[in-house]
């Protein structure tokens, strides 16, 4: 008989048909699957405004609002695929669903670049009266084709994780946290790349070669990840369905309000609803009214079979976790607005002498390339040497309080986001010294790699924040809600979208008009951007004191009190050395 550890994480057997499922050699499926989806995808995004301006003769404002509107699409979708995977169809099929769906949307992208009658005639820019606006049918055609991009995004994005990891995660493997371990590290050093890729490799070959290869690309790259995901099938080992946490919780909040006129009990006398293995016997006294979910009333003759009657209290406390946690979580969003500024910067650059050297020249929508490259240095570094270096000097487990790090990357965001303004202040009264006022895309003789800075900058901002936050939330929730942490991060990045596309539609009403231009005219020369960028700043400045007020209010952290508890360990572990 053989021996699961040796097999590296391969399940029993799923059927009679001998072969065995899941196991290591499902993984360059799996990742390779999520790498072209994200090369696909994300290589789409950085242009997409550009595409919009010339292509379907969309001002500034309202092209930046439809890529803000799909992205936000993009990041709410994840919630119902995650939804309709654990309840319903499974990870695999929900996957393969979005794969198709995304492939579609991507087609339909690419048919917009082949077909003359999918968008308005060409015409020039720098006359937007000569310029005829897109046809129903042709602003259709292209919503279409962001909306099944961003459905597919949901199907794909919140699973591939998931089912990689059901693939190794065998509770006969003894190798199993090794594997996952391992799994994770690819899963995320793969996406990274595949980001990477997006915004140099796609974002190069639709600067040099046009929108029809530039777009035709990903069509192919999302086909072979689609076939290669698909084409391994077998191998595959699909768990049951079981009961999702988001209808756990809504269980909760049903039957807390069907009970709202019961009477809570004496929390001494009472009993509370709950199963042989609960973590938690007794609900606490915040946020009592939910409470009534889980009273145990002898005199109904409940079988407690129907969830929707009554909820045990770990189902109680978990959502009482999630609710705590939103005030703090909503102090964030404020950065997903300053991330999700993408189209300004592609605007800026390519106005601006992007070269390296004589033939070296970075595209305009390349320069995203140093916030994912900074975030990974980050990582590496936190993990590698700031942690190590301050254990050394401390002599103990050190530790870098996770609300100082959500904390310091709005700060940090804040300084990125005035040296935006400041940068782009110098550049337009430069562009009007040198005659350019009228000519959106003249070149103005001030080199690009001023806009490296505050990419940087960013790139710290969002390391030390969104890990922050996922870190935060995983001490801060009950074991079962783990999940629920990079969730809530992509709910905010898309709440934070929303916002920043309403901002923009506001600022656009109030500053144009009486022969004015606005400030995010579509000619950038004649716009105040600067001013704009300042004006998020003092919003962000508002922000950090909403998130000092939710800080103070939210009181001592799970995680605090872990690592004073392994401080203490650790402190009366080396007492008892000494004495000994």
């Amino acid at each position: 008989m053989e021996d699961p550890s040796t097999e590296k994480g391969e399940m029993k057997q799923a059927n009679s048909s001998g072969i065995r499922k899941g196991g290591l050699r499902t993984m360059p499926f799996i990742l390779a699957n999520e790498s072209f989806e994200k090369v696909a995808s994300f290589g789409l995004s950085p242009n997409m405004i550009k595409y919009l301006m010339v292509d379907y003769h969309m001002s500034y404002a309202r092209g930046t609002n439809v890529v803000l509107n799909w992205t936000a699409a993009t990041n709410f979708l994840p919630f119902f695929g995650a939804f309709l995977s654990d309840s319903y169809i499974g990870r695999f099929l929900t996957i393969f669903l979005g794969s198709i769906f995304s492939l579609m949307g991507m087609i339909l992208l690419w048919s917009t670049t082949m077909f003359p009658n999918t968008k308005p005639p060409p015409c020039d820019i720098r006359l937007p009266h000569s310029c005829k606006s897109p046809t129903f049918s042709q602003n259709t055609l292209l919503f279409w084709a962001f909306a099944f991009m961003s459905i597919g995004a949901g199907g794909v994005r919140p699973c591939s994780l998931a089912f990689g990891a059901d693939q190794i995660d065998s509770k006969d493997n003894a190798k199993r946290g090794r594997l996952l371990e391992s799994f994770f590290g690819w899963f995320y050093a793969t996406s990274i790349m595949a980001v990477m890729i997006a915004l140099t490799g796609i974002v190069y070959i639709q600067e040099h070669y046009g929108w029809r290869i530039g777009f035709g690309v990903p069509v192919i790259l999302m086909f072979f990840s689609t076939f290669i995901f698909v084409v391994a099938y077998p191998l595959y080992y699909n768990m049951k369905v079981e009961k999702s946490l988001f209808t756990s919780l809504c269980q909760v909040i049903s039957v807390a309000w069907k009970n709202r006129k019961l009477e809570l009990p004496n929390s001494v006398d009472a009993s509370w609803y709950n199963k042989t293995d609960a973590n938690v016997t007794k609900p606490t006294d915040k946020l009592r009214f939910l409470n009534k979910a889980c009273i145990l009333s002898k005199s109904e003759g409940m079988t407690f079979e129907d969830p929707w009657t009554i909820c045990t209290v770990d189902q109680v406390e978990e959502l009482k976790a999630l609710v705590k946690v939103i005030p703090l979580w909503s102090s964030c969003i404020m950065l997903s607005v300053l991330m999700s500024q993408i189209t300004f910067p592609v605007v800026q650059a390519s106005t601006m002498d992007r070269h390296i050297t004589s033939t070296l020249e970075i595209p305009a929508a390349s320069f995203g390339f140093f916030t994912i490259v900074t975030i990974l240095v980050w990582v590496v570094l936190y993990d590698r040497a700031i942690i190590p270096l301050l254990s050394k000097i401390q002599g103990k487990p050190a530790y870098i309080n996770v609300k100082l790090r959500i904390g310091a990357g709005l700060v940090i965001s804040i300084i990125a986001t005035v040296i935006v303004g400041l940068v782009e202040h110098i550049r337009r009264n430069k562009a009007i010294e040198e005659g350019l006022l009228n000519n959106p895309q003249g070149v103005v003789k001030m080199s690009a790699m001023w806009l490296i800075p505050h990419h940087v900058l960013y790139g710290l901002a969002d390391g030390l924040n969104i890990i922050g936050q996922i870190e935060f939330y995983y001490h801060e929730f009950p074991k079962s809600m783990t999940s629920i942490a990079s969730a809530l991060y992509m709910l905010g990045s898309g709440f934070g979208h929303l916002f920043a596309s309403v901002i923009l539609s506001i600022v656009d009403g109030l500053t144009k008009g009486d022969g004015k231009e606005s400030w995010v005219a579509t000619n950038i020369n004649q716009g105040h951007y600067d001013k704009y960028y300042w004006l998020l700043g003092i919003m962000s400045c508002i922000n950090i004191l909403y998130f000092v007020i939710c800080s103070r209010a939210y009181g001592p952290r799970a995680d605090k009190m872990v690592v004073e508890a392994d401080h203490k360990t650790s402190d009366s572990s080396d007492e008892r050395g000494s004495r000994n």
